[in-house]
């Protein structure tokens, strides 16, 4: 059954009663939890045509080709994980495995590029290949270097950043809330993705639930996102408990932070008590909620 749409009229006399401020609101509110179409339509009109078609143009031609780059990045990955940059085997040269770093590197940056062109699906599937490589170095020895991630210089976070704002401008924050919580609790870290913890890439990481933060603004934002943090936190066993609560304990901290009080509070009784989370973080979270809401363990 179609939808009956205002005339002109009636939309300007809707309009009419509202200042400059509340149609401002209304705009921001229509482009921020709007789909692509709407906000790409909304830009079109706030630049100049020609400085946007211009500009957009340029962009597009400079694009590597995403689906190329998810090919090529698939390939190295399993190349990896079979060892071929350990000389087992033979497509990989020797000249190639000692080039591996730059390699790494060329396949991140790419992946990154790629996310600002038309196919955001198979350019975020590039970055989570390189995210997971990225994740399993630290426990696994696909090439020779102490630390693969610093000779490589991937900065983790800033990868998954791009990826997370880019999700938000294609597919809206509800979008990106289905997605990106989900890939919070596999990738999150909290002492980063190098196995030292120290140097040049250890400087630049932030931790994913501050990237996460910087892109949920609106309450009922926060609320969807706990609500599927739970989702998410459902499927895990007893396995790695206390390790999750270890790299989630700054997510759950915010959390707290942003429901307490709200229509979401009672999502923290589920969170605080999740068999997934164990150890002296789970612990703290605990009393970290009761100190909040002024209990105590004597009730």
């Amino acid at each position: 059954m179609a939808v009956e749409r205002l005339n002109r009229e009636e939309f300007f006399a809707k309009l009419a009663p509202m200042d400059e401020a509340e149609l401002r609101k209304t705009l921001w509110t229509l482009y921020w939890r709007g789909t692509a179409p709407v906000r790409e339509r909304i830009e079109a009109l706030l630049d100049p045509p020609s400085d946007a078609g211009v500009r957009a143009g340029r962009e597009a031609a400079a694009l590597p080709d995403a689906a190329a780059v998810l090919a090529q990045v698939r390939e190295f990955a399993a190349l990896a994980r079979r060892g071929g940059y350990l000389g087992r085997d033979r497509r990989v040269s020797p000249k190639e495995r000692s080039r591996w770093r730059f390699t790494f590197r060329n396949h991140a940056v790419r992946s990154v590029e790629a996310l600002r062109g038309e196919d955001i699906e198979s350019a975020g599937a590039a970055v989570a290949i390189m995210v997971d490589l990225a994740c399993e170095t630290r426990g696994y020895d696909y090439f020779r270097s102490e630390d693969p991630v610093e000779a490589a210089r991937f900065v983790v976070s800033d990868a998954i950043a791009e990826l997370w704002t880019q999700m938000q401008r294609t597919y809206g924050v509800d979008g990106l809330i289905e997605r990106a919580v989900g890939q919070l609790v596999r990738w999150e870290s909290r002492y980063g993705w190098s196995r030292r913890g120290e140097g040049w890439v250890s400087q630049h990481e932030t931790s994913l639930a501050n990237v996460l933060a910087r892109l949920l603004v609106a309450p009922e934002s926060w609320t969807a996102a706990a609500r599927r943090y739970l989702d998410e936190l459902d499927r895990f066993g007893g396995r790695g408990r206390q390790q999750r609560a270890e790299d989630l304990a700054e997510w759950n901290a915010l959390l707290i932070d942003r429901l307490l009080g709200s229509d979401g509070e009672e999502l923290l009784d589920r969170l605080v008590a999740h068999p997934a989370l164990a150890g002296r973080q789970a612990a703290v979270l605990r009393a970290h909620l009761m100190m909040r809401r002024g209990e105590s363990d004597d009730g």
